[in-house]
């Protein structure tokens, strides 16, 4: 089973060559070879947080050759704004050496913050939650964006043989198409889900796809040694029943590729 591998680092990174100048119109020091890290993804991609004259931005880098699509992801942050509070696109581009992505901090904290972590019985349920009010808010009416299991078989990188048979779909809706908890925020103090990030997925598809994933990482990111039923937890808050076919036939096709 993959696992996510993306981490805060303990001490300042190196800055792409490329990436000074960019940082430097946000807020960094023009010559800054190195720089504390927001988030480092073990697909080669690094964040970093800036406190310039414009307010707080993150800056997304992605070396050529990752598969990081970060002008995918300003695509999609930019139609999702409209009914979600997602990251405002500042500026995104990029050159052979690879992209970038600068978009607007929001408020709050990831969903695997040291204080959330410290605090699943709060956390969970607001994932939930969240997921929810991102189906229900995110039209599939006019959404560009698909994320299929034709769409994703055709994109998958592994063994995809015992994937062709899928389950009928439960209900069609925009996925947010990463939905692992670092990608939701939640307000300082009440916990209470206030946004959405890492939105290059984005997709019209059958919501266990976000389901199935949202709950696997509940594991990894809370932990499953206290006989807490996280995954129950989080879809009562969401509000649904378990359904293990489509959780375990959705699990399987992210693991050949999100």
């Amino acid at each position: 089973m993959r696992v996510p591998v993306s981490q805060v680092p303990a001490h300042p990174v190196p800055v792409p060559v490329p990436l000074r100048p960019v940082l430097a119109r946000w807020g960094a020091p023009p010559d800054a070879a190195e720089l504390p890290a927001a988030w480092v993804n073990a697909a080669g991609g690094t964040t970093f947080r800036l406190h310039g004259p414009r307010g707080a931005v993150f800056c997304k880098w992605a070396p050529a050759g990752v598969g990081l699509d970060l002008a995918a992801e300003a695509e999609r942050a930019a139609w999702a704004a409209a009914f979600v509070p997602v990251p405002r696109v500042l500026e995104q581009g990029g050159d052979a050496s690879g992209s970038w992505l600068v978009t607007r901090a929001l408020p709050g904290a990831s969903a695997v913050a040291p204080q959330w972590v410290a605090r699943p019985e709060v956390a969970v349920p607001a994932l939930g939650r969240a997921l929810r009010w991102w189906h229900d808010a995110v039209p599939v009416a006019g959404c560009p964006f698909d994320w299929s299991v034709p769409h994703r078989l055709r994109r998958a990188v592994g063994d995809t043989g015992g994937l062709l048979d899928p389950p009928a779909v439960d209900r069609l809706v925009v996925c947010h198409g990463d939905a692992c908890s670092p990608n939701t925020l939640l307000a300082d103090g009440s916990g209470e889900p206030v946004g959405f990030v890492d939105l290059s997925a984005v997709g019209v598809a059958d919501r266990w796809a976000d389901l199935a994933v949202a709950t696997m990482s509940l594991g990894w990111n809370y932990g499953d040694d206290d006989g807490r039923d996280w995954e129950g937890t989080f879809l009562r808050a969401y509000g649904t029943a378990p359904d293990p076919v489509r959780t375990a036939y959705y699990r399987a096709l992210w693991d050949v590729g999100p």
